[in-house]
Parts: C-alpha cells; sequence; structure tokens
C-alpha cells in the first residue's frame, strides 16, 4: 500500500501527463486509453503512460491523450481509440506498451493506421 503522498505525487504526475478531457479545436486528436477496471486488470495502465510519456517527449501538441472507463468490449481490452477530426474513429485493441509504440510512429505521427491491431482485424479473422 502506497501512503496518501505518495499517491498524491502519483495523482498530480499523472493529470499533467494527461488531459482533461476539454473542447478540442478542430486540428486535436484524441487518443482515449479504456481504464474501466477491466481495462486496468488488462494491462491498459502501461499503455496509458506510454502513449502520454510519447505525446510529451515528441511535444506534439495536437494530441491530447486521455482516459475513459467501460468502452464495452472488454474481451479486446486494453482498447485504444483514436479519434481525427473529419475521420472514422480507429479502434484498437489487444494493446501493449510496445503495440502502443508502433501506433504512436506510424499513426500519430504518419497518419498511416497500424490496421493489423484494429478490431476490424480481429473481427475480419473469425
Amino acid at each position: 500500500m502506497k501512503s496518501l503522498a505518495e499517491l498524491k505525487a502519483i495523482r498530480d504526475k499523472m493529470q499533467s501527463q494527461v488531459s482533461v478531457r476539454t473542447e478540442a479545436d478542430e486540428n486535436t486528436i484524441r487518443v482515449v486509453v479504456g481504464m474501466a477496471t477491466c481495462g486496468i486488470a488488462a494491462g491498459a495502465r502501461p499503455v496509458l503512460q506510454e502513449l502520454s510519456d510519447l505525446v510529451q517527449e515528441e511535444k506534439l501538441q495536437n494530441v491530447k491523450v486521455t482516459q475513459t472507463g467501460c468502452i464495452g468490449i472488454c474481451q479486446y481490452e486494453p482498447i485504444v481509440e483514436v479519434f481525427e477530426p473529419g475521420k472514422e474513429k480507429v479502434t484498437y485493441i489487444k494493446m501493449t506498451a510496445e503495440k502502443a509504440d508502433r501506433v504512436f510512429a506510424q499513426h500519430l505521427r504518419e497518419g498511416k493506421v497500424v490496421t493489423e491491431y484494429t478490431i476490424g482485424a480481429a473481427t475480419t479473422m473469425k
């Protein structure tokens, strides 16, 4: 168990890294990580941390990483959804920190969806 001071320090650090949901301008890409109990149990915390760290390191002003509760498809957790203005939502499933690195490099930096990590790829394989 962590002390109250340690928990407060962790909270303060995360609040500086994860944007509070605000109205995004028309050029902002929103990256949402499912952080309900099922997502956390499946490993969403390192995914959120990795994406937050990469956005901060690269100083991407047009990308906001946020967290949300239950997305509703628990069997695919950890889930990351990417909302780009004028485009359809992209839902990445069964994410890891390593997969998050690739999504960051290819999708958020270069604009190329990593198709094999998406829910569409998983449902077409069945």
